[in-house]
């Protein structure tokens, strides 16, 4: 499969890199079609590893990731242009977190998502949230953690839902939780400032969560 990822951070290069040695063609994004972390990623990754602008990710990728900073996620998405993303699975992993004031915040919360802004703003676009509360190397190596522990997903369309989270088996991933329609993406970027506490005080980000039944 041929993917998009929007973003050349950590997530982006973590994700990608598991994508790539599991057979997948992967396109990275930025800003610039020369961005230096994008070119020594794909310097490491091989032949199926690329690099381009954000519209050039997202009209490579049958699928496309968005991995950027979520305070600057829009904007990186409507440079990957609506045209390029109509009709395709936008897995939303970015979470819209702020720590200016010192402390952290979320810059969306309570009455709306960072995924369901998306979602709006992309209405051709099947958006589904997932990989977000969860540090970037246990998103692609779920035995970091011990025992039993779950992903989310959240989306409007089955399908798209579906599309996802075959690629999140790929990774490793038993436990896949399907919270229903883009809405329950609230609860899952809120948790974050819990991720963040639960982080500081264990000393360490390979933790997670299971639901009990």
């Amino acid at each position: 499969m041929r993917i998009g990822i929007l973003g050349t951070g950590n997530v982006g290069q973590t994700i990608g890199s598991a994508l790539i040695q599991r057979g997948h063609d992967v396109k990275l994004g930025s800003r610039s079609a020369t961005n230096e972390k994008a070119a020594e990623w794909v310097k490491q990754n091989g032949d199926r590893a690329s690099q381009g602008t954000f519209a050039d990710a997202a009209a490579f990728g049958d699928i496309v990731f968005n991995c950027t900073s979520g305070k600057a996620s829009l904007d990186a998405l409507r440079a990957a242009t609506a045209e390029h993303l109509s009709g395709k699975t936008l897995a939303d992993v970015a979470n819209a977190l702020d720590f200016s004031s010192g402390s952290l915040t979320l810059t969306v919360a309570n009455t709306d998502s960072l995924a369901e802004q998306i979602q709006a703003a992309f209405p051709a676009t099947s958006v589904v949230k997932t990989l977000n509360t969860m540090n970037a190397d246990v998103m692609v190596n779920p035995s970091l953690v011990a025992g039993e522990h779950d992903v989310f997903v959240a989306g409007n369309n089955a399908a798209a839902k579906t599309q996802v989270s075959e690629l999140l088996r790929s990774f490793g991933w038993r436990n896949i939780v399907d919270l229903g329609d883009i809405g329950a993406a609230r609860g899952l970027e809120m948790y974050l400032p819990l991720w963040m506490r639960l982080f500081g005080t264990l000393k360490t980000p390979h933790i997670n969560i299971h639901v009990a039944r």
